[in-house]
C-alpha cells in the first residue's frame, strides 16, 4: 500500500471526495466524504456567542466587563436619567482572547464617560461622552495589547456633534456649532414667519421685492446714517454745488431773497436720469417756492424764488433721491 506522501496531489476538493479516518470504535482505518467532515464541524463547533450584561447604574458608576466567556461582550447601560460621570472597566487583558469585541450601549447620556483599560496598553478612538441611544464597539488586538474603536467614524466626534447626529434638532445643531448667533428653530419654508427680526445695517447690498414693502412701526422707511451729506453754496445763488449723496442739505449763498426765479445745478454721482428728486425748505425766514427743473445722469437743477420776502439770509434746502426706472 502506498504511503500518503506517495499519493498524487489534488488541487481542488469536492464534497464527494473521500479522506481516510481512523475509527477508534472499530480499531481500523475507514473513509469518509468531505461533506460528512464539514457537517461534523458545523454540528460540533458552534459560532461564537454574545454574552449580554444589563446594568442600571447611578452617577459615578464603575462597572466591569466580565473576562470573556464569549468573544463578544454586550454591556447595556440603562440608568434612570442623564448621568454626570461613569466608568466602564474593560475585561482584564490577560483573559481576553485575540479579536474579542465589547459593545457598550447607553439609553441615557453619560456626560463624562471613562473607559478603564484594566491592563491593556492603549485604547484607540477613545470617547469621553456617551450620548443617549448611542453605542460604541471596541475590538482587542493581542499583538499590541490594545483596544481599537470599530464603531464608525462618528465615535471620535465631540459630545455636541454626537448628540446632533443621534437627535438632529435645532437646539442640538446650535450646541454643535461654535460661532452661531441667536437661538430658535431652523427655517426651511419659502414664506417663513420671522418673529421680531433685526437685520441690522446692510452694506453694499440690495433688496428686490415684487410686492409692497410696508413699515408698520413708527420708524418709517428712509435712508440711514451715511447716506446723507451737506454742502454750502459759494459765490452766488446760481453757483453750482457738488454732493454725491442720496440725501442731504444744501445751504444757499448769503443773499437777499427775490421773487425772481434763479437756478443752480447740483452735481451728484448717485443720480440717474430716471430718478425723482424731492425738495423741501428746511430753514429760512422767507418762504421759498422750490422746483426741480432738470434731472440727468449725475446732476439735477433746482429753481427757486421767494413768495415775496427779501431777507438777506442763508436758507437750507433738504433733498432726497428716489431711485426710479422708465420701464
Amino acid at each position: 500500500m502506498p504511503q500518503i506522501n506517495q499519493l498524487a496531489s489534488l488541487s481542488q476538493v469536492s464534497g464527494a471526495d473521500q479522506i481516510p479516518v481512523y475509527n477508534t470504535n472499530n480499531g481500523d482505518a475507514r473513509k469518509m466524504s468531505v461533506n460528512a467532515l464539514l457537517q461534523y464541524f458545523q454540528t460540533t463547533f458552534a459560532a461564537p456567542t454574545v454574552s449580554t450584561n444589563l446594568f442600571t447604574p447611578g452617577a459615578g458608576f464603575n462597572v466591569t466587563v466580565p473576562t470573556p466567556v464569549a468573544d463578544q461582550q454586550w454591556m447595556i447601560l440603562q440608568p434612570a436619567g442623564t448621568l454626570a460621570t461613569g466608568t466602564v472597566t474593560l475585561p482584564l487583558n490577560t483573559g481576553v482572547p485575540d479579536g474579542t469585541e465589547v459593545l457598550i450601549t447607553s439609553t441615557q447620556t453619560v456626560t463624562a464617560f471613562t473607559l478603564a483599560l484594566n491592563g491593556a496598553a492603549q485604547i484607540f478612538g477613545n470617547v469621553s461622552t456617551l450620548t443617549s441611544g448611542a453605542a460604541i464597539r471596541y475590538r482587542y488586538y493581542l499583538a499590541t495589547n490594545s483596544w481599537y474603536n470599530i464603531t464608525n467614524e462618528t465615535a471620535g466626534f465631540n459630545a455636541a456633534i454626537q448628540a446632533f447626529l443621534n437627535n438632529p434638532t435645532s437646539a442640538n445643531l446650535r450646541a454643535a456649532v461654535t460661532d452661531e448667533t441667536g437661538t430658535g428653530a431652523l427655517v426651511f419654508a419659502n414664506t417663513p414667519t420671522l418673529v421680531t427680526p433685526d437685520i441690522g445695517a446692510a452694506t453694499g447690498t440690495s433688496l428686490t421685492a415684487t410686492g409692497t414693502i410696508v413699515s408698520t412701526g413708527t420708524a418709517g422707511v428712509g435712508y440711514g446714517a451715511g447716506a446723507g451729506g451737506t454742502v454750502t453754496q459759494g459765490t452766488s445763488r446760481t453757483t453750482g454745488v457738488t454732493i454725491n449723496k442720496t440725501s442731504g442739505a444744501i445751504t444757499l449763498f448769503s443773499a437777499a431773497g427775490s421773487a425772481t426765479a434763479a437756478t443752480f445745478t447740483v452735481t451728484n454721482s448717485t443720480v440717474a436720469a430716471t430718478d425723482v428728486i424731492i425738495l423741501n425748505q428746511k430753514s429760512g425766514t422767507d418762504l421759498y417756492d422750490l422746483k426741480v427743473t432738470a434731472v440727468s445722469a449725475g446732476s439735477f437743477n433746482i429753481t427757486f424764488n421767494t413768495t415775496g420776502g427779501a431777507t438777506t439770509e442763508q436758507p437750507v434746502f433738504n433733498f432726497v433721491v428716489i431711485k426710479a426706472v422708465a420701464a
